[in-house]
């Protein structure tokens, strides 16, 4: 199969940070698209059965360089991985994670993770952070990238169509698909 053939025609699926920060709408951080995106989310996690690989945004021990002003802006945040705050819905739970204290998931975790995967299915939250930071690295990286809206979340609805806009540039490498 080729990317948008079906549920499962990329060889793995990544789940972006699929996790309580990001998920609670009370959460500062918190995707109002969450709840609409988790069940093309979870519909695809079961599609791909073990060919998944979860990632979770979590906080540094200490920020260091740009990162130290950004958690100045947001010190709710600055919690320790176990934190109820970035633990993975409860769908997600119980799956090893690939942690990264960086929006961007891609690096050599994620892509041990991945193993031979040549084109990855992206799916999460945010659209406007780490989906496409993670995204655009990956597509650098040669791996196959294809984005399907539905199962993406944004900080708002404005910035996650703009995000696709951004990463529908990148095309053949990464597919969005609206």
């Amino acid at each position: 199969m080729t990317a948008g053939d079906g549920p499962t025609a990329s060889d793995a699926l990544v789940v972006i940070d699929a996790q309580a920060v990001f998920a609670d709408p009370s959460s500062p951080w918190g995707s109002p698209m969450f709840a609409e995106a988790w069940p093309h989310i979870e519909r695809r996690v079961s599609a791909y059965g073990e060919r998944v690989v979860v990632t979770r945004f979590v906080a540094p021990d200490r920020p260091a360089g740009a990162w130290v002003p950004y958690y100045e802006e947001w010190p709710f945040a600055l919690q320790p991985p176990d934190s109820e705050l970035y633990q993975l819905v409860p769908g997600l739970r119980g799956r090893p994670s690939v942690d990264e204290t960086t929006f961007g998931k891609w690096g050599p975790a994620l892509r041990s993770a991945l193993g031979d995967a040549a084109s990855v299915e992206l799916v999460g939250v945010a659209t406007d952070c780490c989906v496409i930071s993670t995204a655009l690295a990956m597509a650098d990286a040669g791996v196959a990238v294809t984005v399907p809206a539905e199962a993406c979340a944004g900080s708002t609805p404005e910035n996650h169509s703009k995000a696709l806009d951004v990463m529908a540039l990148y095309s053949p490498l990464i597919t969005v698909r609206r």
